[in-house]
């Protein structure tokens, strides 16, 4: 552990630059408290996306690298935004209807239009907590519903109350003039209606920490701030939770960034302390637009789940986190083929490269073994020629290019041969388009295929590149990628492939053949 744990406080992967923040931040002895507080926050307004997911992996990346440095206990709080007002009707689910009938109203206050939890914020939340228990993330919920009704916020709201003039005095230097004149931190809850009102206050009482307004009826009404009857505004609430729970981390998007200075000021007036930040860029979708939860725009958890395992999606997570990333389905195979890449690396690594390799922190520094012996991207192009309709249509070609390689001994390739069917027929299969060869390459695919009819070196993947790569320089190309670019376009339908050499050793040395003559033969575009 001694070892390991010198390799970690030089080393520069982020999670560990990160660690030694917060180290330094809490001191060696720790936090009063006894614990280190790492919270990620999510708003429970749509459909869980998966950049929800990101941030408590990536959280708890760095909350693990601390535990590897220190030996200060740790907690990770997933808190929950469920009583904010619906501002506006997802546009993916159903009963659009009554939930525009409910707009305002808190998420845990509106009916759920899937019928099956007590409300849609209920829902919501049950879907962030199933994949996260999926996943094995060691978390602990917290509903800001139940936070707020139960009196755990309570002292906090009335030192809201108490401090009214300086945490407002924060937020109106944030504000536009126009908004300042209605502008409260503090949002009361229609007695009459249920719904979050945004409407000015005409008394802010601190001993006896209540707000007056007029309510929707036109009734003026004092409420307390105590008990759910009143919440923070989203910019106030921020600070004033890291000061009610003693947060020490938070991580949150760069469309954040500019009011970290608002969310510190706030938590101190409070009285906590503002605790350490990492801010990550934001995921887009295939246009370059963000990923919104009411758009239900990008990738959604379960979507990438159908087409590759948990592994490689934490793998994309961990990459680049302040570099705007896009997410659409076409990064799923190079996903899995590097998170295999690296996996396969640690085997042969020191600790000072160890710590420094996602798959450590994607496993707790406790990667498995890789059993996939064909990339990801070759099962694609297998299925793309086999015509297979599952999984065990592709076991075939694979025993043959890996004869050890079995379903039960090889499970990584087993599912992610069932993965490379789906994803193919899904997305590669509707896109493809095949082209005749031009003469140059007419010529030079004549001579593969002689050479091919007459191959005794079997199923050598490297010998077979090489051929290849010869016929490609005897006949022009120039550059070379050109030539595995039309053997790509004509025989599989696209742009961009394996390592010839190594589908043909997948594939087969007599099915190749087959291929290119058919090809050929214009039988395939």
């Amino acid at each position: 552990m001694s070892a390991l744990r010198d390799a970690a406080m030089t080393s520069k992967a982020w999670p560990f630059e990160e660690a030694r923040k917060i180290l330094k931040r809490v001191g060696e002895k720790g936090p009063e408290k006894g614990h280190v507080l790492f919270e990620t926050g999510y708003g429970p307004s749509g459909l869980p996306h998966i950049g929800t997911f990101g941030e408590v992996a990536r959280t708890t990346m760095i909350r693990r690298a601390f535990e590897i440095i220190s030996d200060i206990p740790t907690r990770l709080v997933c808190f929950s935004d469920d009583l904010d007002g619906m501002r506006k009707v997802p546009d993916n689910v159903p009963e659009q209807e009554m939930l525009r009938e409910n707009l305002q109203r808190p998420l845990t206050s509106v009916p759920d239009p899937f019928g099956t939890h007590d409300s849609f914020g209920d829902h919501n939340n049950a879907m962030l907590r199933r994949f996260l228990n999926t996943f094995g993330f060691d978390y602990e919920f917290i509903s800001a519903t139940e936070f707020y009704r139960s009196g755990q916020f309570d002292e906090v709201l009335l030192r809201a109350c108490a401090r009214y003039d300086d945490v407002m005095k924060v937020m109106l230097a944030s504000l536009r003039e126009e908004r300042q004149q209605s502008y409260s931190i503090f949002l009361p809850i229609s007695p009459t209606s249920g719904r979050v009102l945004y409407v000015p206050l005409k008394a802010v009482n601190a001993e006896a920490g209540t707000i007056t307004f007029d309510d929707e009826n036109g009734v003026e009404t004092t409420l307390p701030v105590t008990g759910g009857n009143v919440k923070l505004q989203w910019k106030p609430d921020f600070g004033a939770r890291w000061a009610a729970l003693d947060v020490d981390f938070e991580m949150y998007g760069k469309d954040h960034s500019t009011n970290t200075p608002i969310y510190d000021r706030i938590c101190e007036i409070l009285g906590g302390k503002k605790p350490e930040h990492f801010t990550y860029e934001l995921f887009l979708d295939e246009n370059g637009e963000k990923i919104s939860k009411s758009k239900g725009n990008g990738l959604t958890i379960d979507e990438w789940l159908t087409y590759a395992s948990t592994e490689s999606l934490a793998y994309f997570m961990y990459l680049k986190p302040k570099t705007a990333k896009r997410m659409h389905f076409d990064v799923i195979p190079k996903a899995v083929d590097e998170y295999h890449q690296q996996l396969r690396a640690y085997a042969t690594q020191d600790d000072a490269k160890r710590v420094d390799n996602p798959v450590f922190h994607i496993h707790n520094g406790n990667p498995p073994e890789s059993k996939m012996v064909v990339p990801f991207a070759m099962l694609l192009n297998l299925a793309s020629v086999s015509a297979a309709k599952d999984k065990a249509g592709l076991w075939g070609f694979i025993r043959r290019y890996a004869p050890d390689a079995s379903p039960e001994g090889n499970p990584d390739l087993d599912a992610a041969a069932g993965f490379a069917v789906r994803y193919f027929n899904d997305f590669v299969a509707p896109t493809r388009q095949f082209r005749l060869p031009t003469d140059q390459e007419q010529g030079a695919m004549e001579d593969l295929l002689g050479r091919l009819k007459v191959w005794d070196g079997g199923l050598d993947a490297e010998a077979l590149q090489t051929m290849v790569f010869a016929v490609g320089k005897e006949h022009g190309f120039e550059p070379l990628r050109d030539w595995f670019k039309a053997l790509y376009e004509v025989l599989l339908g696209a742009s961009e492939g394996p390592r010839f050499g190594g589908f043909v050793a997948l594939y087969g040395v007599d099915e190749t053949v087959a291929l290119i003559e058919a090809a050929l033969r214009g039988e395939l575009a």
